[in-house]
């Protein structure tokens, strides 16, 4: 073999390692560059899912709140309405003392009051409504008056039993009723 051959033997096999570094290389750089290509999309993938169940917790969060601010001024405006209701109740029953069935209703208060407390006991009311329990009451009837809407309040002589069957606190004591009534 020659000088000649042996050269050209060595560049050629130097040529095809080359080549094959270079294929390696291509194949090496190819497959990096879709390595980061398919990390860029899981990336990306996981980046859009993540945003849209953030949107979508932010959604349902905005969706609740003005759930709970829609029932809070449904219910603000039912005791508005409420509250409206019972002011015009407490209207009538202020005319009502004003008709002449009044002094029967307030007679049989005081029956109740009687059957309840016994006698003695005292009997108060309105200011307005002084004749009309002392024609009732009789004797047992206190002129002190009280500061309520109509009705009497009786209590025992010695103080220790009271009953309070003012309409205001009638009305009180059912106004869950007429809130029921009047929803």
């Amino acid at each position: 073999m020659s000088l000649d051959s042996l050269i050209e033997e060595i560049r050629s096999r130097a040529e095809a390692e080359l080549r094959a570094a270079d294929e390696a290389r291509k194949a090496a750089s190819a497959k990096i560059g879709a390595e980061r290509d398919r990390q860029i999309r899981e990336i990306t993938e996981s980046s859009a899912r993540t945003a849209e169940i953030e949107a979508a917790r932010e959604r349902a969060q905005r969706i609740a709140a003005a759930k709970l601010k829609a029932r809070k001024m449904l219910y603000e405006a039912r005791e508005r309405r409420l509250e409206g209701a019972l002011r015009e109740t407490r209207d009538l029953l202020a005319g009502y003392t004003d008709r002449p069935e009044y002094a029967g209703v307030l007679k049989r208060m005081v029956q109740v009051a009687t059957d309840e407390l016994g006698r003695p006991l005292k009997v108060s009311g309105r200011a307005e409504d002084s004749a009309r329990l002392q024609k009732a009451a009789g004797k047992a009837f206190d002129p002190t008056p009280q500061p309520i809407l109509g009705g009497l309040i009786a209590e025992s002589a010695d103080g220790s039993r009271r009953l309070n069957l003012s309409f205001d606190e009638l009305l009180r004591l059912r106004e869950d009723k007429v809130r029921e009534i009047l929803a």
